[in-house]
């Protein structure tokens, strides 16, 4: 196939732009660079062997994308394009529900004119909100969220929903995945964020490597088996893996839509995740014990069942190679990807 990876240059675009050119499949990307750098794709060529086809506008652009699917043959979308950043989204809830919102009826409305059927879309576990119960199941209802990052992500599956039951032969795969850490085998590609991380693996590499002074430790007293939180954490190259399966396997889906939960289906909390790192550095990193952080949830993982018996898909990767891995990419480029 011939597949558009929005946000291709993102975090985990680029690994499954990696993943679907070893797995055979022609690449193009669309990316405005708004959560990435330019320099992320002659490293893919790089690794790949291959050209990566760039399209560097922003997708809430109609007539932009529009040009694109004019001019491109494209045989389906894997949809990562948005920002992210939970925190950010509360500050800025319109930014978000007009970015998120915008590039996906933008992307859907160019599939449609151009008559091209099979979607991946980036969702989150952050959908089940914090009601749902331990292991997170696909069939949950009703999905809710605390913050406006969510709740976009919350419409874009109830969007995506309605328009696939409207059009024809359309089949969409909602990819929730849990926390996606770790980076390629190779160091060149990882996580790179902009800012202060939101997020705990960047934020531990940061400080093993100099960038932070020490790890904030959100809460010891949570009811959990060291008292702080524990996640369900995934590495980036099992995700990216996740997103090859599910595109191959949109043409012989029964169902318009289907959800599919991408995790490891183990929770595994902050000091077992910091104390991995530390054997990865080999020594240990400055840490301390904060207040809890408003909206976060003890314990949460996965029930990944039905990707394990519907697309064939598994996590295989385990804490210590998240850990090698991350650390490999960050001292390698301990300031991130380089400028543009």
């Amino acid at each position: 196939m011939r597949v558009l990876v929005s946000g291709g240059a993102g975090y985990i675009g680029s690994h499954t732009v990696l993943s679907l050119l070893d797995a055979g499949h022609d690449v193009l990307v669309v990316d405005d660079f708004a959560n990435s750098k330019p320099t992320v794709i002659p490293r893919l060529e790089s690794l790949s062997g291959k050209h990566v086809p760039l399209h560097s506008f922003d997708l809430t652009d109609v007539d932009k994308t529009e040009h694109l699917f004019a001019h491109e043959h494209i045989d389906a979308v894997i949809h990562f394009a948005g920002f992210k950043a939970v925190g950010e989204s509360v500050g800025k809830p319109l930014d978000y529900y007009a970015n998120n919102l915008g590039s996906t009826f933008s992307l859907v409305r160019a599939m449609a004119a151009h008559d091209v059927k099979r979607l991946v879309f980036s969702s989150s576990a952050t959908v089940y909100g914090d009601s749902a119960p331990v292991p997170y199941h696909e069939d949950y209802q009703p999905l809710a969220s605390s913050s406006p990052y969510g709740w976009t992500k919350v419409m874009q599956e109830r969007v995506l929903t309605d328009v696939a039951a409207a059009t024809e032969g359309m089949k969409v795969a909602l990819l929730r995945y849990f926390n996606p850490v770790g980076a390629h085998t190779s160091g060149e590609i990882g996580e790179d964020p902009q800012g202060i991380p939101n997020n705990l693996m960047p934020f531990i590499s940061q400080v093993a490597v100099g960038r932070r002074d020490k790890l904030s430790i959100f809460g010891d007293d949570y009811p959990t088996k060291d008292g702080t939180c524990e996640r369900d954490y995934i590495h980036v190259l099992d995700l990216a893996e996740g997103h090859v399966a599910a595109v191959e396997h949109l043409a012989t889906m029964s169902e318009p839509v289907r959800a599919f939960n991408l995790g490891t289906g183990q929770g595994t909390s902050v000091l077992e995740m910091l104390h991995a790192f530390e054997k990865a550095v080999g020594h240990e990193l400055p840490h301390e014990i904060v207040g809890r952080r408003a909206g976060d949830l003890p314990a949460y993982w996965a029930d990944s069942t039905r990707a394990d018996n519907e697309l064939g898909w598994k996590a295989t990767r385990t804490v210590e190679d998240m850990c090698a891995d991350t650390w490999r990419w960050q001292s390698q480029n301990p300031q991130g990807f380089p400028g543009a």
